[in-house]
């Protein structure tokens, strides 16, 4: 068994959602002053390769400290979906007509190639993501996770958040910002991913792992 980590390293220079306060990492106390070294940390909830509950965009949605933890792992399908800017049902079909329909109930996951842009100014503004027909799709089958290695299951041009409030709505779990994909070369991985366990949090950063 190998364990391949999913997920992106959170530090100060790392690229945060537009609009939200910058990481800080604060050194707190050292060894030599206190005989222990830690840290502070401010973040949001939604930092780096992270979890959205469902009351994220549902209001008497479940928040992430009340999520099943045998919801956290399992086998999911992997979709290839590089595309310019949106994710539609027929890249799903696509997927579908190559490897099999998608089971009702199945976690899926979205491999879109684009971790290559963190960095670069486009990182959220043109990230690809699943359109309004596409969600819809998704939550008719109860699809219980959906995950990507974008920063957001929406596109960076939608800022309606339709993927967003339809899979909500659902009840899905989104893990956005997944990491480490392109070495994945099956269609199918299991995965366990842990979000913080935050009292009434509508998201959390997750250690998020693929076993090989």
């Amino acid at each position: 068994m190998r364990l391949l980590d999913m997920t992106l390293e959170i530090s100060p220079d790392m690229d945060m959602f537009p609009g939200t306060p910058p990481l800080n990492i604060m050194m707190w106390s050292t060894i030599h002053n206190h005989g222990y070294n830690s840290e502070m940390l401010f973040m949001s909830s939604h930092t780096g390769t992270h979890m959205d509950a469902p009351y994220h965009f549902v209001q008497d949605g479940l928040k992430i400290h009340q999520i099943p933890t045998e919801r956290l792992h399992g086998h999911a399908i992997l979709v290839d979906a590089r595309v310019d800017g949106i994710i539609g049902t027929d890249d799903i079909k696509r997927h579908e007509s190559a490897h099999g329909i998608i089971p009702d109930m199945a976690p899926v996951i979205f491999r879109t190639g684009w971790q290559s842009h963190l960095g670069h100014e486009d990182y959220f503004t043109n990230n690809p993501g699943l359109d309004e027909e596409a969600a819809k799709y998704l939550a008719a089958k109860r699809i219980p996770l959906i995950g990507t290695d974008a920063p957001s299951i929406d596109a960076g041009v939608n800022h309606a958040f339709p993927a967003h409030n339809i899979l909500a709505g659902a009840g899905a779990l989104n893990v956005e910002a997944l990491a480490n994909l392109e070495n994945i070369r099956t269609h199918t991985l299991q995965f366990i991913i842990l979000p913080m366990n935050i009292r009434d949090a509508t998201g959390a950063p997750v250690r998020a792992v693929a076993i090989l």
